[in-house]
């Protein structure tokens, strides 16, 4: 008469039938789906955050902004002029 959905049939299996697991899902994806492919994309977009930050690191804008912040890279993108090479 009714066909039993899948939850429903699990829940009224007998007790010498296999034990069903049906998995909750949202958008198609588990929570380990989830977690690994959300792993994978923070992976691709800190490397291509930083490739492309390295890349435009001798935009002056970007090396006084954002690189000279960083504690180890201060002194490596400093780009002042010497006193002596100044005509000024």
């Amino acid at each position: 008469m009714f066909a039993p959905t899948a939850r429903r049939a699990a829940t009224q299996a007998s007790a010498y039938a296999p034990k069903y697991y049906i998995p909750r899902t949202t958008a198609g994806m588990t929570l380990g789906t989830a977690v690994q492919l959300g792993s994978l994309a923070a992976g691709f977009g800190v490397a291509v955050g930083s490739g492309a930050l390295f890349l435009f690191g001798e935009v002056p804008r970007v090396r006084n902004d954002i690189l000279r912040k960083l504690p180890f890279l201060d002194t490596y993108y400093d780009r002042s002029i010497p006193a002596e090479d100044n005509p000024f």
